[in-house]
């Protein structure tokens, strides 16, 4: 059975993979270049996702989407098992958001320009005032409404269990006193690990906790971490804790 995926994948999958992307790359650019990119940053990218993990015979499960309300700003900090992660929540989350990735990934042909024509924060921590502008590109989006999704881990788990949080994004959320919402994402290690090139068919469960509030404006952020990862374990399999 593996066998015939391969072919699949292969013959099938990956070319279709490839041109999906292409468009929706170009479909950002444009759309950035048109003044739109607030719409076509999110339009994008979401029917990418989706598509990704229809292709990849990969089913999405979502639970909790009933504690997200559509005129509020989140900043969303989710667990990150492996890549199909990210298809996983710019297909599933139903919520418009923009991402705090890793500066590296701009220089990722197309896709990076097409992130940054589109207002996603590349995190740079390489020196203070670095550090700084990337805080102020992440305001500016907080500022005019938008909510942004955050891996604290900072990488991809290497065997599964969760890795220690980092604090930039609660501190955000501290900053402008946003609710915090913990996403847990189960399954995409069997589906993609860190360690492996081809990805294999699956199911990946999305779980949108409920938002974690300021108590008048503000968080305390030991706190508001602890929770946030005692959230996101509380319904992982004891092998991905």
């Amino acid at each position: 059975m593996m066998i015939l995926y391969r072919i699949y994948q292969f013959c099938v999958m990956m070319p279709l993979l490839l041109v999906i992307t292409l468009i929706t790359c170009l479909g950002c650019m444009v759309s950035g270049l048109l003044g739109v990119a607030h719409w076509g940053g999110y339009f994008f990218p979401h029917w990418w996702g989706k598509a990704f993990c229809l292709i990849s015979l990969v089913k999405v499960t979502v639970k909790g989407r009933e504690h997200l309300k559509d005129d509020t700003s989140y900043v969303f900090v989710a667990n990150h098992q492996g890549a199909y992660d990210i298809m996983a929540v710019y297909g599933y989350l139903g919520h418009q958001f923009r991402w705090m990735m890793k500066k590296g990934l701009r220089k990722m042909p197309m896709v990076g320009l097409a992130c940054e024509m589109t207002g996603h924060i590349f995190v740079d921590n390489s020196t203070p005032s670095a550090t700084r502008q990337t805080m102020e590109c992440a305001e500016r989006q907080l500022r005019g409404g938008q909510s942004i999704v955050v891996f604290p881990e900072g990488a991809r788990s290497s065997n599964g269990h969760m890795r220690p949080f980092k604090r930039g994004a609660y501190l955000l959320a501290m900053e402008f006193g946003l609710p915090v919402v913990p996403v847990t994402i189960d399954g995409a290690y069997d589906v993609l690990p860190r360690h492996r090139l081809l990805p294999r068919p699956g199911r990946i469960v999305l779980t949108i906790h409920k938002p974690i509030e300021s108590v008048d404006g503000k968080h305390d952020l030991p706190k508001l971490m602890e929770r946030s990862a005692d959230d996101i374990r509380s319904v992982l399999p004891e092998r991905n804790k």
